[in-house]
Protein backbone atom coordinates (compact mmCIF):
# COMPACT_ATOMS: atom_id res chain seq x y z
CA UNK A 1 0.00 0.00 0.00
CA UNK A 2 1.12 3.59 -0.68
CA UNK A 3 1.90 5.35 2.60
CA UNK A 4 3.12 8.67 1.19
CA UNK A 5 3.26 10.32 -2.21
CA UNK A 6 4.41 13.84 -3.04
CA UNK A 7 5.83 16.04 -5.76
CA UNK A 8 8.92 18.05 -4.87
CA UNK A 9 9.79 21.15 -6.85
CA UNK A 10 12.98 23.05 -6.20
CA UNK A 11 13.40 21.02 -3.02
CA UNK A 12 9.97 21.83 -1.59
CA UNK A 13 6.91 19.66 -1.27
CA UNK A 14 4.14 20.99 -3.49
CA UNK A 15 1.35 18.46 -2.90
CA UNK A 16 0.17 14.87 -3.20
CA UNK A 17 -0.89 13.87 -6.72
CA UNK A 18 -4.00 11.82 -7.39
CA UNK A 19 -2.70 10.31 -10.63
CA UNK A 20 0.84 8.94 -10.76
CA UNK A 21 1.13 9.20 -14.53
CA UNK A 22 0.17 12.88 -14.58
CA UNK A 23 2.46 13.59 -11.64
CA UNK A 24 5.44 11.99 -13.37
CA UNK A 25 4.75 13.83 -16.63
CA UNK A 26 4.45 17.08 -14.70
CA UNK A 27 7.71 16.52 -12.85
CA UNK A 28 9.57 15.68 -16.06
CA UNK A 29 8.18 18.69 -17.89
CA UNK A 30 9.19 21.11 -15.12
CA UNK A 31 12.75 19.87 -14.99
CA UNK A 32 13.46 20.75 -11.36
CA UNK A 33 10.85 18.40 -9.85
CA UNK A 34 10.49 14.75 -8.95
CA UNK A 35 7.89 12.42 -7.48
CA UNK A 36 8.59 10.46 -4.28
CA UNK A 37 6.33 7.51 -3.48
CA UNK A 38 6.58 5.44 -0.29
CA UNK A 39 5.16 1.92 -0.30
CA UNK A 40 4.82 -0.60 2.56
CA UNK A 41 4.62 -4.37 1.97
CA UNK A 42 2.94 -4.12 -1.44
CA UNK A 43 1.05 -7.00 -3.01
CA UNK A 44 1.56 -7.93 -6.63
CA UNK A 45 -1.65 -6.18 -7.65
CA UNK A 46 -0.84 -3.04 -5.66
CA UNK A 47 2.65 -2.71 -7.08
CA UNK A 48 1.73 -3.56 -10.67
CA UNK A 49 0.34 -0.09 -11.33
CA UNK A 50 3.42 1.64 -9.88
CA UNK A 51 5.76 -0.59 -11.88
CA UNK A 52 3.83 0.15 -15.05
CA UNK A 53 3.69 3.93 -14.53
CA UNK A 54 7.39 4.27 -13.79
CA UNK A 55 8.62 1.61 -16.20
CA UNK A 56 10.35 -0.52 -13.56
CA UNK A 57 12.21 -3.58 -14.79
CA UNK A 58 10.42 -6.93 -14.24
CA UNK A 59 13.43 -8.46 -12.47
CA UNK A 60 13.54 -5.59 -9.99
CA UNK A 61 9.77 -5.84 -9.50
CA UNK A 62 10.20 -9.55 -8.77
CA UNK A 63 12.80 -8.72 -6.09
CA UNK A 64 10.40 -6.21 -4.55
CA UNK A 65 7.56 -8.70 -4.31
CA UNK A 66 9.63 -11.65 -3.07
CA UNK A 67 11.75 -9.56 -0.68
CA UNK A 68 14.45 -11.26 1.46
CA UNK A 69 17.18 -9.91 -0.83
CA UNK A 70 20.81 -9.26 -0.03
CA UNK A 71 21.91 -5.61 -0.02
CA UNK A 72 22.82 -4.70 -3.58
CA UNK A 73 22.80 -2.04 -6.26
CA UNK A 74 21.48 -2.79 -9.74
CA UNK A 75 21.30 -0.63 -12.85
CA UNK A 76 18.26 -1.09 -15.06
CA UNK A 77 17.06 0.91 -18.06
CA UNK A 78 15.42 4.01 -16.68
CA UNK A 79 16.14 3.37 -13.00
CA UNK A 80 18.74 2.63 -10.37
CA UNK A 81 17.65 -0.05 -7.89
CA UNK A 82 19.12 -0.41 -4.39
CA UNK A 83 18.34 -2.93 -1.66
CA UNK A 84 19.20 -2.10 1.96
CA UNK A 85 18.68 -3.95 5.23
CA UNK A 86 18.11 -1.53 8.13
CA UNK A 87 18.87 -2.95 11.57
CA UNK A 88 17.26 -2.34 14.92
CA UNK A 89 18.61 -3.23 18.36
CA UNK A 90 16.05 -4.30 20.98
CA UNK A 91 17.13 -3.29 24.48
CA UNK A 92 14.63 -5.55 26.24
CA UNK A 93 15.86 -8.76 24.58
CA UNK A 94 19.37 -7.76 23.54
CA UNK A 95 18.72 -8.92 19.99
CA UNK A 96 19.09 -7.44 16.51
CA UNK A 97 16.30 -7.54 13.94
CA UNK A 98 16.55 -6.68 10.26
CA UNK A 99 13.95 -5.23 7.92
CA UNK A 100 14.22 -4.50 4.23
CA UNK A 101 14.18 -1.25 2.29
CA UNK A 102 14.29 -0.96 -1.48
CA UNK A 103 14.83 2.25 -3.44
CA UNK A 104 14.24 3.07 -7.11
CA UNK A 105 15.55 6.37 -8.41
CA UNK A 106 15.05 7.65 -11.93
CA UNK A 107 15.22 10.89 -13.86
CA UNK A 108 12.25 12.40 -12.01
CA UNK A 109 11.05 9.88 -9.45
CA UNK A 110 11.89 8.03 -6.26
CA UNK A 111 10.07 4.90 -5.13
CA UNK A 112 10.84 3.48 -1.69
CA UNK A 113 9.47 0.09 -0.64
CA UNK A 114 9.79 -1.17 2.90
CA UNK A 115 9.23 -4.66 4.24
CA UNK A 116 9.02 -4.97 8.00
CA UNK A 117 9.08 -2.42 10.80
CA UNK A 118 11.48 0.23 9.59
CA UNK A 119 10.95 3.98 9.55
CA UNK A 120 14.23 4.83 7.82
CA UNK A 121 12.61 6.17 4.64
CA UNK A 122 10.06 8.26 6.58
CA UNK A 123 12.79 9.74 8.78
CA UNK A 124 14.93 10.54 5.74
CA UNK A 125 11.95 12.23 4.07
CA UNK A 126 11.29 14.35 7.17
CA UNK A 127 14.93 15.46 7.41
CA UNK A 128 15.20 16.29 3.73
CA UNK A 129 11.97 18.29 3.73
CA UNK A 130 13.57 20.52 6.34
CA UNK A 131 16.53 21.12 3.99
CA UNK A 132 15.14 22.13 0.58
CA UNK A 133 18.58 23.38 -0.51
CA UNK A 134 19.72 19.74 -0.36
CA UNK A 135 16.54 18.13 -1.65
CA UNK A 136 16.55 20.27 -4.80
CA UNK A 137 19.52 18.27 -6.07
CA UNK A 138 17.15 15.50 -7.05
CA UNK A 139 16.46 11.80 -6.47
CA UNK A 140 20.08 10.83 -5.87
CA UNK A 141 20.04 12.93 -2.69
CA UNK A 142 17.19 10.78 -1.40
CA UNK A 143 19.23 7.63 -2.03
CA UNK A 144 22.19 9.12 -0.20
CA UNK A 145 20.07 10.23 2.77
CA UNK A 146 18.59 6.74 3.14
CA UNK A 147 21.96 4.99 2.80
CA UNK A 148 23.54 7.40 5.28
CA UNK A 149 20.75 6.82 7.79
CA UNK A 150 21.00 3.03 7.46
CA UNK A 151 24.78 3.05 7.96
CA UNK A 152 24.53 5.41 10.93
CA UNK A 153 22.07 2.97 12.49
CA UNK A 154 24.63 0.20 11.92
CA UNK A 155 27.16 2.15 13.99
CA UNK A 156 24.66 2.54 16.83
CA UNK A 157 23.80 -1.16 16.74
CA UNK A 158 27.51 -2.03 16.77
CA UNK A 159 27.97 0.13 19.88
CA UNK A 160 25.06 -1.62 21.61
CA UNK A 161 26.47 -5.03 20.71
CA UNK A 162 29.87 -3.97 22.05
CA UNK A 163 28.29 -3.16 25.42
CA UNK A 164 26.59 -6.56 25.50
CA UNK A 165 29.85 -8.24 24.55
CA UNK A 166 31.69 -6.61 27.43
CA UNK A 167 29.00 -7.81 29.84
CA UNK A 168 29.24 -11.32 28.39
CA UNK A 169 33.02 -11.23 28.72
CA UNK A 170 32.77 -10.31 32.41
CA UNK A 171 30.32 -13.16 32.95
CA UNK A 172 32.54 -15.73 31.24
CA UNK A 173 35.68 -14.70 33.15
CA UNK A 174 33.95 -14.28 36.51
CA UNK A 175 35.79 -16.09 39.36
CA UNK A 176 32.74 -18.22 40.15
CA UNK A 177 31.85 -20.37 37.18
CA UNK A 178 28.20 -20.54 36.24
CA UNK A 179 26.21 -22.96 34.15
CA UNK A 180 28.65 -23.84 31.37
CA UNK A 181 25.93 -25.11 29.02
CA UNK A 182 23.89 -21.93 29.45
CA UNK A 183 26.97 -19.75 28.97
CA UNK A 184 27.89 -21.56 25.74
CA UNK A 185 24.32 -21.17 24.49
CA UNK A 186 24.47 -17.45 25.29
CA UNK A 187 27.69 -17.08 23.31
CA UNK A 188 26.25 -18.91 20.31
CA UNK A 189 23.08 -16.79 20.45
CA UNK A 190 25.25 -13.67 20.51
CA UNK A 191 27.20 -14.93 17.50
CA UNK A 192 23.91 -15.20 15.62
CA UNK A 193 23.20 -11.54 16.37
CA UNK A 194 26.63 -10.59 15.06
CA UNK A 195 26.03 -12.76 11.99
CA UNK A 196 22.76 -10.92 11.32
CA UNK A 197 24.66 -7.66 11.71
CA UNK A 198 27.35 -8.68 9.22
CA UNK A 199 24.83 -10.08 6.73
CA UNK A 200 23.15 -6.68 6.59
CA UNK A 201 26.25 -4.48 6.52
CA UNK A 202 28.85 -6.55 4.67
CA UNK A 203 27.26 -6.79 1.19
CA UNK A 204 26.55 -3.04 1.20
CA UNK A 205 30.25 -2.16 0.90
CA UNK A 206 30.46 -2.91 -2.82
CA UNK A 207 27.39 -0.80 -3.81
CA UNK A 208 28.62 2.17 -1.77
CA UNK A 209 32.07 1.87 -3.34
CA UNK A 210 30.48 1.98 -6.80
CA UNK A 211 28.44 5.06 -5.92
CA UNK A 212 31.52 6.76 -4.46
CA UNK A 213 33.59 5.95 -7.55
CA UNK A 214 31.16 7.76 -9.86
CA UNK A 215 29.89 6.79 -13.27
CA UNK A 216 26.54 5.55 -11.99
CA UNK A 217 23.30 6.78 -13.59
CA UNK A 218 21.58 9.82 -12.06
CA UNK A 219 24.71 10.79 -10.12
CA UNK A 220 27.29 13.49 -10.66
CA UNK A 221 30.62 14.61 -9.26
CA UNK A 222 28.87 16.67 -6.58
CA UNK A 223 27.32 13.57 -4.99
CA UNK A 224 30.47 11.40 -5.00
CA UNK A 225 31.97 12.91 -1.81
CA UNK A 226 28.77 12.21 0.09
CA UNK A 227 28.76 8.56 -0.93
CA UNK A 228 32.48 8.35 -0.11
CA UNK A 229 31.58 9.49 3.39
CA UNK A 230 28.96 6.74 3.64
CA UNK A 231 31.49 4.20 2.36
CA UNK A 232 33.98 5.38 4.98
CA UNK A 233 31.41 4.91 7.75
CA UNK A 234 30.58 1.51 6.34
CA UNK A 235 34.25 0.54 6.61
CA UNK A 236 34.08 1.36 10.31
CA UNK A 237 30.95 -0.76 10.57
CA UNK A 238 32.70 -3.65 8.84
CA UNK A 239 35.68 -3.38 11.18
CA UNK A 240 33.35 -3.32 14.18
CA UNK A 241 31.49 -6.41 12.99
CA UNK A 242 34.72 -8.27 12.31
CA UNK A 243 36.05 -7.31 15.73
CA UNK A 244 32.89 -8.48 17.47
CA UNK A 245 32.98 -11.80 15.67
CA UNK A 246 36.67 -12.34 16.44
CA UNK A 247 36.24 -11.47 20.13
CA UNK A 248 33.26 -13.81 20.39
CA UNK A 249 35.31 -16.65 18.93
CA UNK A 250 38.09 -15.92 21.44
CA UNK A 251 35.59 -15.79 24.32
CA UNK A 252 34.05 -19.09 23.24
CA UNK A 253 37.49 -20.72 23.04
CA UNK A 254 38.40 -19.34 26.47
CA UNK A 255 35.11 -20.58 27.91
CA UNK A 256 35.66 -24.07 26.53
CA UNK A 257 39.19 -24.04 27.94
CA UNK A 258 37.82 -23.01 31.34
CA UNK A 259 35.31 -25.86 31.20
CA UNK A 260 38.11 -28.30 30.40
CA UNK A 261 40.25 -27.00 33.27
CA UNK A 262 37.34 -27.24 35.72
CA UNK A 263 36.58 -30.78 34.58
CA UNK A 264 40.25 -31.70 35.02
CA UNK A 265 40.21 -30.22 38.53
CA UNK A 266 37.10 -32.20 39.35
CA UNK A 267 38.67 -35.41 38.07
CA UNK A 268 41.79 -34.83 40.18
CA UNK A 269 39.68 -34.25 43.29
CA UNK A 270 37.66 -37.38 42.63
CA UNK A 271 40.86 -39.36 42.07
CA UNK A 272 42.39 -38.01 45.28
CA UNK A 273 39.37 -38.91 47.40
CA UNK A 274 39.20 -42.33 45.74
CA UNK A 275 42.88 -42.93 46.56
CA UNK A 276 42.33 -41.95 50.19
CA UNK A 277 39.36 -44.30 50.40
CA UNK A 278 41.29 -47.13 48.74
CA UNK A 279 44.04 -47.37 51.41
CA UNK A 280 41.79 -48.15 54.42
CA UNK A 281 39.66 -50.35 52.19
CA UNK A 282 42.74 -52.38 51.25
CA UNK A 283 43.91 -52.74 54.85
CA UNK A 284 40.41 -53.67 56.03
CA UNK A 285 40.12 -56.13 53.19
CA UNK A 286 43.32 -57.90 54.15
CA UNK A 287 42.39 -58.16 57.81
CA UNK A 288 38.92 -59.27 56.91
CA UNK A 289 40.20 -62.54 55.44
CA UNK A 290 39.57 -65.66 57.55
CA UNK A 291 43.14 -66.81 58.39
CA UNK A 292 44.48 -67.73 61.81
CA UNK A 293 48.11 -66.83 61.20
CA UNK A 294 48.01 -63.08 60.49
CA UNK A 295 50.35 -60.42 62.01
CA UNK A 296 49.17 -59.11 65.38
CA UNK A 297 45.82 -60.85 64.94
CA UNK A 298 45.50 -61.95 68.58
CA UNK A 299 47.07 -58.87 70.17
CA UNK A 300 44.88 -56.64 72.34
CA UNK A 301 46.17 -53.51 70.63
CA UNK A 302 45.94 -54.97 67.12
CA UNK A 303 42.54 -53.43 66.29
CA UNK A 304 43.36 -49.88 67.35
CA UNK A 305 46.78 -50.20 65.70
CA UNK A 306 45.16 -51.00 62.36
CA UNK A 307 42.74 -48.09 62.75
CA UNK A 308 45.65 -45.79 63.55
CA UNK A 309 47.53 -47.07 60.51
CA UNK A 310 44.50 -46.29 58.33
CA UNK A 311 44.18 -42.78 59.78
CA UNK A 312 47.89 -42.02 59.35
CA UNK A 313 47.86 -43.28 55.76
CA UNK A 314 44.78 -41.25 54.86
CA UNK A 315 46.16 -38.13 56.56
CA UNK A 316 49.46 -38.51 54.72
CA UNK A 317 47.66 -38.86 51.37
CA UNK A 318 45.47 -35.85 52.17
CA UNK A 319 48.49 -33.66 52.92
CA UNK A 320 50.25 -34.91 49.77
CA UNK A 321 47.26 -34.16 47.47
CA UNK A 322 46.68 -30.81 49.20
CA UNK A 323 50.30 -29.82 48.63
CA UNK A 324 50.04 -30.71 44.93
CA UNK A 325 46.82 -28.73 44.54
CA UNK A 326 44.55 -31.69 43.88
CA UNK A 327 42.30 -30.82 46.79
Amino acid sequence: MIVDCAIYRDGRRTGSPDDLSDALDQARSQGDSFVWIGVHDPTEAEFAGIASEFGLHPLAVEDVLKAHQRPKLETYPGALFAVLRPLRYHDDTGTVSASELMVFIGDAFVVTIRHGATSTAAQARARLEERPEVLRRGPVVVLHAICDSVVDDYLEVAADLQVDLEELEEKVFAPVGGDSARTAATIYAFKRQVLEFRRASGPLAEPMARMAAGGMPYTDRHTQPFFRDVADHLTRVSDAGEGLDRLLSDILAAHLTQVGVRQNDDMRKISAWAAMAAVPTMIAGIYGMNFDHMPELRQVWGYPAVLALMAVAVLWLYRLFKHRGWL
